[in-house]
């Protein structure tokens, strides 16, 4: 992931980035409806930490991680206009080693689908010991059936790769935990084409 942090280093601290909308739909729905009731909560890849922040609203005690430390920064500002209590921690979501689990909840908005291959494969190694049997974890991603040129794209594209397949998150997650789809839809006219939100659950030993 390091080959990244210089360019969102420069645009968190420069600018405000395109994703920085306020907490996330999905998790709004589920928070507000009571299918996600307040714990132990953490928002990996925060950014500047509108999702840390609204859980910390709802009465979840909540960590936000983030490699970018323009980012934690904001984070914290907005915590703290908030008035709420966060714990932002700059860690590297494939190398973790400012965070402890378990959480009962775990929360990524757009950070997973954003990694190669390779580091996503480090990031589930290093975001199953934070979790427990029952922990619940909300992902969101880009997510469409790659057309030939955007596997070029993807593979050429070595620092990232910006999207999911499907049956990626099912690859990643299946054999721990329970998967249910909750949302997204995929439409080739536009880009990107598609995304999609998962509902997990930690499976039980």
């Amino acid at each position: 992931m390091t080959i990244m942090r210089p360019f969102y280093e420069m645009l968190y601290r420069q600018s405000r980035a395109p994703w920085d909308v306020g907490p996330r739909e999905p998790l709004v729905r589920l928070v507000e409806s009571g299918e996600l009731e307040p714990g132990r909560a953490i928002d990996l890849g925060c950014g500047t930490g509108s999702n840390a922040v609204f859980l910390a609203q709802n009465g979840f005690d909540v960590t936000g991680v983030d490699y970018a430390s323009a980012a934690i920064e904001k984070a914290r500002e907005k915590a703290e206009a908030a008035e709420v209590d966060v714990a932002f921690v700059v860690d590297d979501l494939t190398n973790l080693s400012r965070v402890e689990g378990p959480y009962d909840l775990l929360v990524d908005i757009g950070t997973l689908d954003d990694l190669t291959v390779r580091d996503r494969e480090r990031y589930v190694a290093n975001v199953l010991p934070l979790t427990r049997p029952g922990s619940r974890f909300l992902l969101t991603s880009f997510e469409w059936p790659f057309r030939w040129w955007e596997r070029v794209m993807f593979r050429l594209a070595f620092f990232a790769a910006m999207a999911m397949e499907p049956g990626d998150v099912e690859r990643l997650f299946g054999d721990r935990f329970e998967i249910e789809r909750i949302g997204g839809e995929v439409d080739m006219s536009r880009w990107p084409p598609g995304d999609a939100s998962y509902l997990m659950s930690r499976k039980r030993a």
